[in-house]
């Protein structure tokens, strides 16, 4: 599993991770928001660990506009033990679940694992974005006048950048995610099923679209 932490708290940081890292969880560590925002952005990750009071921007409004973009990853905010309000206000952004500081590690992998595992636990029968909606059980892409079915491929593509609006995935790890870690297929294939993604989008007259960015990868938004 791998794990976003964003803690401006240097010692506080470093024992997170540590313990993290021993229970077998890959992290990436940030120490402001604005790194935060784009590592969630443009890293695919299970779970984020977010401190409230960061400098660049506070886990507030990181989370606020990870879910603007659709994001959903599951978000445990770390907070001061007297914040009330901003608990509350949390939880209303869309956090997962929160922890006051100062607190136990023992606890903190609890809640860690309590997260993952609510995640995982959650599978949605249909996936939407925008005017879009993609059906887990029959593998169609279906707009505001009409349905398309989707081939294996197109849908395992489609289905991960569904589940993941507003984050960029590289080509080299949507092969890896879409056709598998052992896969003899090129690169090139992954801008061949865009294309064929793009063409159907446009057929259904979507107001969604897969937006692409040099050297980062591919998203799926809202026009």
């Amino acid at each position: 599993m791998k794990l976003l932490l964003a803690e401006d708290e240097f010692a506080m940081a470093d024992a997170v991770e540590d313990i993290l890292t021993y229970h077998n969880y890959i992290i990436d560590s940030v120490d402001n928001g604005i790194d935060a925002l784009h590592y969630a952005r443009s890293e695919h990750y299970d779970g984020i660990i977010l401190d409230i009071m960061m400098p660049g921007k506070d886990g507030l409004t990181v989370l606020k506009e990870l879910r603007h973009l659709g994001i959903h990853t599951p978000v445990l905010l770390l907070t001061a033990k007297s914040d009330v309000a901003d608990r509350i206000e949390g939880l209303d952004l869309g956090a997962d679940d929160y922890l006051p500081k100062p607190f136990v590690m023992e606890e903190l992998l609890a809640r860690v694992r309590a997260m993952l595992r609510r995640r995982e636990e959650y599978t949605p029968d249909v996936l939407r974005c925008g005017n879009i909606s993609l059906s887990l059980a029959n593998k169609t892409l279906s707009g505001p006048e009409k349905s398309l079915l989707l081939s294996k491929l197109e849908y395992q593509l489609m289905e991960l950048l569904m589940l993941n609006q507003g984050q960029y995935f590289s080509s080299e790890k949507i092969l890896e995610r879409v056709w598998g870690y052992d896969t003899e297929a090129e690169l090139g294939v992954v801008w061949v099923y865009i294309s064929y993604l793009r063409k159907k989008l446009s057929e259904l007259k979507a107001d969604a679209e897969i937006k692409s960015r040099r050297g980062v990868g591919y998203t799926l938004e809202v026009k």
